[in-house]
């Protein structure tokens, strides 16, 4: 739920008008709102180098992953583990956009955790596909971008951990 929904929906909760706290945050809401829209297309439009570049940098560095055994051992399974890798990109555009975290939250970690488990997949290496798909998006943006998009990549690092 964006800042604009938020603030109107405790107003309503409570019977008032936006107070002039929530009115400035929804100001600077919707004054940002192109820069967070350049940032969602920026990774919108770069999603497949990131999502193939985060991939290879992942099974460097966990080879498990991609080994006999592994959650993502061969070609069918390693797929499937790119997939899952655009999936979490998407949501981390959807939080982008709203400005707010809740989207991600809502769509997508909402049981992550314990649907991996079930599925024998190591949290750690979800954790470090995401880690890696920030390093490669943050090197597309710049300044406050840059900044504005890590915060979302260690929203979904942190609700993993």
């Amino acid at each position: 739920m964006s800042i604009v929904s938020k603030s109107i929906v405790s107003a309503d909760a409570e019977a008032r008008y936006l107070s002039p706290g929530e009115l400035d945050r929804i100001k600077s809401f919707v004054a940002n709102g192109d820069r967070r829209l350049r940032i969602a297309e920026t990774i919108t439009g770069s999603r497949e180098r990131i999502v193939k570049e985060a991939g290879s940098q992942l099974f460097q560095k966990r080879p498990d992953v991609v080994s006999p055994g592994g959650n993502a051992y061969g070609e069918e399974m390693t797929a499937t583990c790119l997939r899952d890798m655009d999936y979490y990109l998407r949501l981390i555009t959807y939080g982008i956009v709203a400005g707010d975290t809740t989207p991600i939250e809502e769509i997508g970690l909402v049981g992550a955790s314990e649907m991996y488990k079930s599925l024998g997949t190591s949290i750690d290496a979800v954790i470090e596909a995401v880690r890696a798909m920030k390093s490669v998006s943050l090197g597309l943006l710049s300044g406050s971008d840059s900044d504005e998009a890590a915060s979302y990549f260690d929203y979904v690092i942190g609700a993993m951990s």
